[in-house]
């Protein structure tokens, strides 16, 4: 039997997870946005009217209202077993770290209906470190979407050895209707196909900085007249925010936990976390 999706709940109203909820409702989708306190929450609204705006300059179908609507009807709640009381599907987007989003699947597992699918947009771990913790291994896996959802539109799909394959096709289809490229994984990969590539690529550019080999600046001038690529690894951190790669790091070997604490001391302790503030590496106009 088909699975239908249309009631959508994203857990984490962060800069992705913000991105993830918005899109899916532009695209015709019940959503509702569920984070930890009223506070976040504001900031989830500011971040949806941001995205509105964006929509608008950037976005065909966007004017006219449409993007301002989407913003505006999202639900928001800090309570969770309100949040995923109807939800065919919950897309998990809370903090990359694996005992914090084991804790939340488990109260998940518990208050969501026996149907709801779960999907965790991890970064970088594993969905077979998280299974166990959800109570229905055969409804997770994981989708994984890039930053800037509306321009740069892949979802990666990937489960484990038990996601029910009718599950991970409910979520090619999901991935389609609301406006992502999907890129289908055939087995569990850390990373996916895009950070695979761009983690390394990332951490590379931050150990030259680090190390004082060369400015964030001059790394991502070589990078961009060298390869013709439109952004340098630096101008694409600012992006991602600051915040993700240091929870990252901050559980990695000692290398990792050394970049993490430059990334601490120099830009995060700050508040310099990226576009989303106004400075990161570098720094924007309101």
């Amino acid at each position: 039997m088909a699975i239908d999706i249309r009631k959508v709940t994203v857990l984490g109203t962060g800069v992705l997870g913000s991105q993830i909820a918005y899109q899916t409702a532009f695209r015709g989708f019940d959503v509702t946005a569920y984070d930890i306190n009223e506070p976040a929450l504001e900031a989830a609204r500011e971040r949806f009217a941001k995205l509105a705006a964006a929509y608008v300059a950037e976005v065909p179908g966007a004017a006219g209202g449409k993007a301002e609507q989407t913003a505006s009807g999202i639900a928001l709640t800090t309570d969770l077993a309100e949040a995923v009381k109807d939800a065919d599907l919950v897309i998990e987007a809370v903090p990359e770290v694996l005992t914090l989003k084991q804790e939340i699947y488990r109260h998940l597992g518990e208050v969501s209906p026996e149907r709801t699918i779960f999907a965790t947009n991890s970064s970088t771990l594993l969905p077979s470190d998280i299974k166990d913790s959800t109570g229905r291994p055969d409804k997770f896996l994981a989708l994984h979407f890039a930053n800037q959802v509306w321009k740069f539109n892949t979802a990666e799909i990937m489960g484990t050895t038990d996601t029910d394959p009718a599950v991970f096709r409910a979520l090619v289809d999901f991935a389609e209707a609301i406006g992502m490229v999907p890129i289908e994984v055939h087995k569990e990969k850390a990373g996916y196909v895009l950070n695979s590539l761009l983690v390394p690529f990332l951490n590379s550019a931050m150990a030259l900085g680090a190390g004082g080999y060369a400015d964030p600046e001059a790394v991502d001038k070589t990078w961009r007249i060298a390869t013709g690529a439109p952004m340098g690894p630096f101008q694409i951190l600012d992006v991602i925010g600051l915040t993700t790669p240091y929870n990252i790091l901050a559980h990695g070997d000692e290398d990792a936990q050394r970049l993490a604490a430059w990334l601490k001391d120099n830009y995060i302790d700050k508040g310099k976390l990226g576009i989303a503030t106004g400075e990161g590496f570098y720094r924007y106009s309101a």
